[in-house]
């Protein structure tokens, strides 16, 4: 039974689900915020928490990121399946006050829906939402932080009203420096005074009186989703064989990894590589940040918090576990990534590490909500690094002390498991893992050449190399009973490594299928007992990139696999892969209508997915003789019977192909004086931009404008450099969620036509 606690005075619990760091940078941004408005905080995993002993905080403050099919992060699996216990009284959490904010792409189908998900959860069991939920979408011209920014300043003022500060208490200023979580020690000065060069301030002092003093870690820094957790493995090379030709614009290789013991691993799932940064790059940070004398010395992590050590807190500073004694050079090697594009936390930090006042203010510019567009420009446009960045702002030294707090986590790099069936046993014994990976290479906006921190590390490996990995269960779905049943597979590129395992896993079980058979004529088949199974493959040329050309021959005269191939680059008329399915519209809907097939997409959140969803629907109208709503609900009942799964995300219905914009315009728009049609060249559009001084206003002067009657659910321009984004939302289910996510960018327009979205991108005008 739930044992009820007295609420700690002004206590915030900021619990985070992040599978590749953004729903962490989130939560310590707002754990910042409570800190500043005086909140003893503690910010935690959302496994790392104790339901129980959620009504001791003053408020919860949840960040989640939605993965998969609408799936909760890794670390935050635990704590929903808890939640999931029929055991559970509606009102078991009738004293928890609690908010969410959600972070999602909306070109993934089940957009948002952990976020969702919880806050529906935590309604039932009975706790109350004290501040609105919050949703971030990467798809947005600004990105997460165009929500999130606005979500938080409302908190902010939420909060001031409901827990006025005490007579003579204000909030920290923003330019006050905010003690770190954790920092480092050297050994032997632990059990001393802290060594921090950062002066003491006044939050330090505060929080020092309520915490006591600093207490090292203990042993090891435990984490089961570490390096070497219960699900960590070290894994050897065997090969690393380029598959592209050297003259071919990317460089596509295969590596085969095996490991000693037995690992059973199913289609769809991933391996997770723990990089580690290049030598020179960890050198020349060192030198950059004067730590040269000490980057050798043995130091510890020293938790500055050690409250919420007592009452449970078993956050980390890392999601690695740490040993006992590290050092600087090793803790840069394998745990802090420098090379990652800073968040807006970062420079809010380093500005307080400079003596320079021209690059504190700069630096403290991007932090502010009307920098946006500057510091995308500046960050992720370019894909500058935090190395890159303190090279330009060279007055900088982070003091090593703080290291661990100021670098962002060094995280592993999922990659779907390309090996199946056979192809998993090692031919000694023990387990083998294959993958198709891309090596990322490329030249960005301001010419200068990036590299990924993973697939460069995994190039670089020589046969015979030993690492760390961990192997993360995600599946697709299917079980060995569904043998039989057919299969579409639709992947372009290395998105064919899951569909090469699930083919090779078929044929292994369809062959058992046939010795179990019964006897044939007086004998048993060898025949694999596989239900039809087709591959849409695109890529750019036969000779280039076409993977596994000769293992699909081989393996159709094993079981019926037809390989259906898309070269873009080949002919003068680009074909991509649903330009193939609408030639094969009749095979198609006989195996998913008559035989209740099952389809796996696996390709980027871009056009690919979208145009492969339409050319579905294409299929159903042509030799199914559907309309097109009957061919729409076709498809959305194949989702919730679950046979259509999108490993990368397949698109909404209702969105129109790119570049109307400026056709809709031409079309639709009239002035208000009757003129013809406002003509919107690009010329034109330019100008009209530079005439409005603020984005807000330009949504308003458009509408007053321009009468605008889109009746397309959205439209893009279509210049490489899009200017507007318009999306009319006609449903009501719809409507809600485009009003709540756009709600504080007051983006949202009611018109008779419907909900009008209008957006301003990224380019700069």
């Amino acid at each position: 039974m739930k044992t009820t606690e007295t609420p700690l005075e002004r206590s915030v619990l900021v619990a985070y689900g992040s599978e590749t760091g953004n729903a962490q940078d989130c939560a310590e941004e707002a754990a910042g915020l409570t800190r500043r408005l005086h909140f003893l905080t503690r910010v935690s995993t959302l496994d790392s928490i104790d339901l129980s002993a959620l009504s001791k905080y003053s408020i919860v403050i949840v960040t989640v990121s939605t993965t998969g099919q609408g799936d909760l992060p890794i670390n935050a699996r635990a704590l929903w399946k808890s939640l999931l216990r029929r055991k559970l009284p509606p009102n078991f959490l009738k004293d928890t006050l609690f908010t969410t904010f959600g972070l999602g792409d909306s070109s993934y189908p089940k957009f948002n829906w952990a976020a969702r998900k919880l806050q529906k959860r935590f309604l039932q069991l009975g706790a109350n939402e004290f501040y609105p939920h919050g949703e971030g979408d990467e798809q947005h011209p600004e990105g997460l932080d165009a929500s999130f920014v606005p979500w938080l300043t409302g908190l902010r003022q939420h909060l001031l009203g409901r827990y006025p500060l005490g007579d003579g208490i204000s909030p920290l200023p923003e330019d006050e420096l905010l003690g770190p979580k954790w920092k480092l020690s050297l050994v032997e000065d632990v059990a001393g005074s802290s060594h921090c060069t950062v002066p003491m301030n006044n939050e330090l002092r505060r929080q020092r009186s309520y915490i006591g003093h600093e207490t090292p870690l203990q042993g090891y820094l435990l984490n089961k989703d570490a390096k070497q957790g219960p699900h960590g493995l070290t894994i050897t090379l065997e090969d690393n064989q380029r598959l592209t030709p050297r003259e071919h614009w990317q460089d596509v290789r295969q590596f085969i990894f095996t490991t000693p013991l037995s690992v059973a691993y199913e289609p769809g799932d991933v391996l997770i590589i723990y990089p580690k940064n290049r030598q020179e790059d960890v050198d020349l940070f060192i030198s950059m940040m004067q730590w040269t004398e000490i980057a050798d010395s043995p130091v510890q992590c020293i938790h500055t918090q050690s409250f919420f050590s007592s009452n449970g807190d078993q956050s980390q500073p890392l999601g690695v576990r740490l040993p006992l004694y590290t050092t600087l050079r090793s803790l840069l090697t394998n745990n802090l990534d420098f090379t990652a594009i800073p968040r807006r936390s970062f420079f809010s930090t380093i500005a307080h590490f400079t003596l320079d006042a021209v690059h504190k203010e700069r630096l403290l510019e991007f932090t502010k909500a009307e920098y946006i567009d500057d510091f995308y420009d500046y960050t992720t446009r370019p894909r500058r690094s935090i190395l890159e960045v303190l090279q330009e702002f060279r007055s900088v030294r982070i003091p090593w002390q703080w290291a661990v707090d100021v670098l962002p986590e060094l995280r592993g790099r999922q990659f779907s498991i390309a090996s199946g069936g056979e192809l998993k046993n090692n031919f000694d014994k023990g387990t083998r893992f294959e993958l198709l990976v891309a090596i990322v290479k490329y030249k960005t906006v301001i010419k200068k050449i990036r590299e990924g921190v993973c697939t460069r590390y995994l190039a670089s490996l020589p046969c015979g190399a030993q690492i760390q990995a961990t192997l993360h269960k995600g599946g697709l779905g299917i079980s060995r009973s569904e043998t039989n049943l057919p299969v579409i597979m639709i992947a372009p590129g290395t998105g064919v490594a899951p569909m090469r395992s699930l083919i090779w896993e078929r044929l292994e079980w369809g062959k058992e299928a046939a010795t179990q058979a019964p006897y044939v004529n007086g004998s048993t088949t060898n025949e694999s007992k596989t239900g039809e199974t087709l591959l849409f493959f695109g890529c750019r040329r036969h000779d280039a990139d076409y993977f596994f050309e000769e293992e699909w021959a081989k393996i159709s005269e094993e079981m019926s696999l037809q390989v259906f191939t898309a070269f873009s680059r080949d002919q003068a008329t680009k074909i991509y892969v649903q330009d193939l399915i609408k030639e094969n519209s009749a095979t198609v809907f006989r195996l998913l209508h008559q035989f209740k097939g099952i389809v796996y997409v696996c390709g980027s959140s871009g056009n690919m997915p979208r145009a492969v969803r339409a050319s579905l629907v294409e299929a159903f109208k042509i030799s199914g003789g559907l309309e097109q709503a009957a061919a729409d609900a076709y498809l959305l009942g194949m989702e919730k019977e679950g046979r259509l799964d999108q490993s990368r995300g397949l698109l909404e219905f209702g969105y129109s192909d790119g570049g109307l914009l400026y056709r809709e315009l031409h079309n639709q728009v009239r002035r208000p004086d009757g003129r013809p049609p406002f003509n919107p060249d690009r010329k034109s559009m330019l100008k009209l931009a530079k005439a409005l001084p603020a984005r807000g206003n330009l949504f308003h002067h458009l509408l007053e404008r321009f009468p605008i009657t889109i009746p397309s659910m959205i439209a893009y321009t279509s210049s490489a450099r899009k200017l507007f984004r318009l999306r009319m939302i006609q449903s009501d289910r719809e409507a809600s969620d485009f009003q709540d996510r756009y709600r504080t960018s007051g983006q949202v327009f009611e018109t008779p036509r419907g909900i009008l979205v209008i957006e301003r991108t990224r380019a700069r005008c």
